[in-house]
């Protein structure tokens, strides 16, 4: 119970929390006149979660952004990345069935930056937490089997348009992706996809032409590079199947090392060590699939081993000062109880604790090779120092979203360290 409340806490600081201190940072008269109030009514549709899923015929969304420009910022990697904007986003979803799926309210930080050369084109992409009103329940909402927690990730990826463009509004259109899932901590959990379009406005009160300035007037940054070694360790929370739908920790290390460019962009090569207490609480405690002539006895010679999971990864990150947007690809060298995961869940629905020997469980076929192998892990850093120059050595804290080949496998709370070195 005591690490579930610290773990909720320590989320909501990460996602709520610091993000607004990155906005109220100091007065400086580029931060002054760099705020952007954006309103915006979308609409849309859900793709069905499951079979027989609650009729929702138009998704509504409003919605109210507070970003800040980033192009008078005179940090390098504002400079370097060109007219970003960054802040909070703001939504109240309307499904279009108050009664089984309700209501959504997202909290989310988001970054948005012009595409192909265009100054009126634009990629916003964001990841946040959202409460949800209505959620799957076994017998007063079986049908609704995307969304089992109150409080879920979020994430949306959206392309705008400025359609029409003044001194202190730009009118836009734009539309695009949206997906809330509770991260593999509950079940049911098929994610809720929607695609939705509508109109918003950019709305700046401050004399956008007076206050502008040429990026020459700033420091011509030279090009730079070096190296960094970091380890993080961590504590992640999921679920095993329906039959054994109650919480339990991965824990979680890794290290790396790798390369930083210009102050701006991360790139390295790792390795990572998690251990999975449902993994090795379902050998230990000598269940159905690890018994005596089952599939999985041997692995209780070593419950622990069978439990981990080693594998290799390659990791790209944006530096935004104090904020990292982290993104991971894993190659998995180990994991073996997974293939318990996917016998128990790929095979007939609501597979039982105990498994009769004559019951269907899933196949290894080529969608299994790829999950077992491949893994990905998204998510937000925050850096207790910034990292617009050069850090010696450097703390952060994370909040991220681990899958197996894009679905969800757990969602983790982590702490590392940096140390960074030329040559």
């Amino acid at each position: 119970m005591i690490d579930q409340i610290l773990m909720k806490r320590t989320f909501f600081a990460i996602i709520f929390i610091l993000p607004l201190l990155t906005v109220a940072q100091d007065g400086t008269s580029w931060r002054q006149n760099s705020m952007i109030y954006t309103p915006e009514l979308l609409v849309g549709w859900s793709n069905k979660a499951n079979e027989n899923f609650p009729e929702a015929r138009f998704q509504k969304q409003v919605g109210l952004s507070i970003r800040r420009n980033q192009k008078n910022n005179p940090q390098e990697w504002a400079q370097r990345m060109r007219n970003i904007k960054t802040g909070l986003s703001f939504m109240l979803t309307d499904f279009d069935n108050r009664d089984d799926l309700g209501f959504a309210i997202t909290v989310m930080p988001i970054i948005e930056f012009p595409i192909f050369g265009s100054e009126r084109l634009k990629l916003q992409s964001g990841l946040g937490v959202s409460y949800h009103n209505r959620k799957f329940h076994e017998e007063k909402n079986p049908y609704n089997q995307a969304i089992s927690k109150s409080l879920a990730w979020a994430y949306r990826l959206y392309l705008y348009y400025d359609i029409a463009q003044f001194t202190q509004i730009d009118w836009r259109i734009g539309g695009g992706y949206s997906h809330h899932s509770n991260g593999h901590t509950k079940l049911r959990n098929q994610g809720l996809n929607s695609f939705l379009i509508g109109v918003s406005a950019d709305i700046k009160p401050y004399d956008n032409k007076r206050n502008s300035h040429e990026n020459s007037a700033f420091e011509d940054f030279s090009n730079s590079v070096y190296s960094y070694l970091s380890f993080r360790t961590g504590l992640g929370k999921n679920v095993l199947s329906t039959a054994f739908n109650d919480k339990r920790n991965v824990y979680v290390f890794s290290g790396e090392y790798g390369k930083v460019f210009n102050n701006t962009w991360k790139i390295g090569m790792g390795f990572y060590y998690n251990f999975y207490q449902h993994y090795y609480d379902y050998i230990n405690d000598n269940h159905s699939l690890v018994q005596p002539g089952r599939e999985f006895y041997r692995f209780q010679k070593n419950p622990f081993i069978y439990a981990s999971n080693v594998g290799l990864t390659i990791h790209g990150e944006v530096l935004l000062n104090h904020f990292g947007i982290d993104l991971n690809f894993g190659y998995n060298l180990y994991k073996p109880a997974y293939k318990i995961d996917w016998r128990i869940n790929e095979g007939w629905r609501n597979t039982p604790v105990e498994i009769p020997e004559n019951w269907v469980l899933g196949e290894y076929n080529d969608y299994f090779k790829l999950k077992y192998r491949i893994s990905a892990r998204l998510g937000l850093k925050y850096y207790f120092l910034g990292t617009h120059v050069f850090q010696k050595h450097n703390l952060f804290v994370g909040a991220h979203i681990n899958s197996n080949l894009g679905q969800a496998d757990f969602s983790e709370l982590s702490f590392g360290y940096v140390y960074n070195f030329k040559r």
